[in-house]
C-alpha cells in the first residue's frame, strides 16, 4: 500500500503585505491631518433631482414564484433595490426607501433641492398655462351636445324597456288570475286544507 502525498497542505491565507502597508500609511496620514487641524475634504454630492424613470411596482403583481435557499436575493419575494442591495417587502416601504436618505446617498445625491430662479418659475407657469389652453381647445361644444343626445336616447330606451317589462308582468298576473277564476268555476278551488283561517 502506497501513501499518496498531497501537494499543498498550507491552508493559511496569504496576505498582500504591500497593499495593507499602503492602507496603513493612508490611515496614518489621515489621522495626522485630523490632529493638525486640517479638516478632511467633505464628499461632494449632487443636488436632489427628478427621477427620469418610472418606478415599476406592477410587474410582479399576481405572480407566483417558488423561492428556495439558493434563490438569489434579487429574485426573492418583495421589491429589490439594486443600488442598496436590499429587499423590501411591500410597495409602500419600497417607495419610502427609494425616496429616503440612504438610497439617495448611495446614488450620490444629497437631500438638498436646487432653488429655482424667477425665470424658471415663470417658464413653468407658461408651460402649465399652455397645457390648460390646449385642454380647453379640445372641448368641442357640438361634440358635447351629441354626447348628451346619445345619453338621453339611451335613457329613453332604458325607460321604454322598463315599461314593456312592467306590462308583460301585468299581463302574466292577469292571465294567472283568469286561470284561478276559471278553476273556481269548474270546481277546482285548490288542493290545500279545508280548514278556514281566521
Amino acid at each position: 500500500m502506497g501513501f499518496r502525498r498531497t501537494k499543498n497542505l498550507d491552508f493559511r491565507r496569504k496576505w498582500d503585505k504591500d497593499e495593507y502597508e499602503k492602507l496603513a500609511e493612508k490611515r496614518l496620514t489621515e489621522e495626522r491631518e485630523k490632529k493638525d487641524g486640517k479638516p478632511a475634504q467633505p464628499v461632494k454630492r449632487e443636488l436632489l433631482r427628478h427621477r427620469d424613470y418610472k418606478v415599476d411596482l406592477e410587474s410582479k403583481l399576481g405572480k407566483t414564484i417558488v423561492i428556495t435557499k439558493t434563490t438569489p436575493q434579487s429574485e426573492m419575494g418583495g421589491y429589490y433595490c439594486n443600488v442598496c442591495d436590499c429587499v423590501v417587502k411591500d410597495s409602500i416601504n419600497f417607495l419610502d426607501h427609494i425616496n429616503g436618505k440612504k438610497h439617495q446617498r448611495n446614488l450620490g445625491m444629497s437631500m438638498r433641492v436646487e432653488r429655482s430662479t424667477l425665470d424658471q418659475v415663470k417658464k413653468r407657469f407658461e408651460v402649465n398655462k399652455k397645457k390648460m389652453e390646449e385642454k380647453q381647445k379640445d372641448y368641442d361644444f357640438e361634440e358635447r351636445m351629441k354626447e348628451l343626445r346619445e345619453e338621453e336616447e339611451k335613457a329613453k330606451a332604458y325607460k321604454k324597456e322598463k315599461q314593456r317589462e312592467k306590462k308583460r308582468r301585468a299581463e302574466e298576473d292577469l292571465t294567472f288570475e283568469e286561470d284561478d277564476e276559471m278553476a273556481a268555476v269548474m270546481g277546482f278551488s285548490g288542493f290545500g286544507s279545508t280548514k278556514k283561517s281566521h
